[in-house]
C-alpha cells in the first residue's frame, strides 16, 4: 500500500497570509479592541467598507470572528503588543 500525503485545502496555522495594507491597519485596530464605528472614523472610510475588510481578514486568517483573527495575527507575527 503506498504512503499518500493529503494535500490540507486550508493554509496551515502557522503561515501567515499575505493581508492589503489596510487590512493589516485593521487587524491592528481590532487588536487595540476598537469597534467599526471607530476604525471607520479613524481611517475616514465607511463602516460597510470596515466590514468589508473584516470579513476578508477572516476569511484570509481562517479566523471565526474578531477576537479569534487578533489572536492568530499575533501568533502568526502579523501584529504585536
Amino acid at each position: 500500500m503506498q504512503n499518500r500525503r493529503h494535500t490540507p485545502q486550508h493554509e496551515p496555522q502557522d503561515v501567515a497570509p499575505r493581508l492589503t495594507r489596510r487590512e493589516q491597519t485593521i487587524l491592528e485596530l481590532l487588536g487595540d479592541g476598537k469597534r467599526n464605528k471607530e476604525i471607520s472614523g479613524e481611517l475616514a472610510i465607511s463602516e460597510r467598507t470596515v466590514k468589508f475588510h473584516v470579513s476578508g481578514l477572516l476569511a484570509k486568517l481562517g479566523a471565526t470572528n474578531r477576537t479569534h483573527a487578533v489572536r492568530l495575527g499575533v501568533r502568526r507575527g502579523l501584529i504585536r503588543f
